[in-house]
């Protein structure tokens, strides 16, 4: 085994990847949030924005280079939570959330289970709106994802779904954020407090302005 692979497949080296891939992937979802905001601004403009970014020739490789982002995070999450488990096959007696003792929470103790609706969901998602409905327009067919929102959004089921996995996404990154840097290093008491309040405080930022989304669509379709 190479130096590189013994490093990242040690239990530091593991939990400083997801830490690495997990900060990645969230200041994606800022930048996601702020471009699906744009949908308050109009159908016009929503889709002025969507097709500037389908037409960019850099969107294939930063899609490749997202999606194996996100599997290397799943995987070595995934990895390090078997051999937690391995390493604790029976489970504490009582488990306790945060107080001033304790960093234990709701988020931290589901981030495996919040982390798999997570995962399914991006599949969902990606399959309505990247892989989505190509419309029939003056015999050319073209994507409208502004029309594909408002369509998805009508339906009263899938802003429900939406709403709780966006949520989901929220709780996940309630813990995710701070837990990121803290894997990095920014592990001190002058400023880990600090960091914990600005992870929940962005997770409400993202999670709930994601689910804002497809109410606000439904109500104003």
């Amino acid at each position: 085994m190479s130096t590189f692979r013994r490093v990242f497949s040690s239990t530091v080296g593991t939990k400083l990847l997801i830490g690495l891939t997990g900060l990645a992937l969230f200041g994606y979802l800022v930048l996601h949030l702020a471009g699906n905001a744009l949908i308050f601004a109009g159908p016009e403009t929503f889709n002025q924005y969507s097709h500037a970014l389908v037409s960019n020739p850099l969107l294939l490789p930063i899609e490749i280079g997202l999606l194996a982002i996100f599997l290397l995070h799943v995987y070595k999450t995934a990895t390090n939570y078997i051999a937690n488990q391995s390493a604790r096959p029976a489970g504490y007696a009582m488990k306790k959330y945060a107080n001033h003792t304790s960093r234990k929470s709701v988020a931290s103790s589901t981030m495996i289970w919040s982390g798999i609706v997570v995962f399914l969901f991006i599949l969902v998602h990606v399959k309505q709106f990247r892989f989505g409905t190509w419309y029939q327009v003056n015999n050319t067919e073209v994507r409208d994802l502004a029309r594909t929102e408002f369509e998805i959004f009508s339906q009263p089921l899938w802003v429900v779904f939406y709403v709780i996995a966006t949520l989901l996404v929220g709780l996940h990154l309630r813990h995710g954020i701070s837990s990121g840097f803290q894997s990095l290093g920014f592990d001190h008491p002058l400023y880990t407090r600090q960091l914990t309040r600005w992870g929940v405080v962005l997770a409400i930022i993202i999670g709930g302005g994601l689910a804002i989304i497809p109410v606000w669509v439904y109500l104003t379709r």
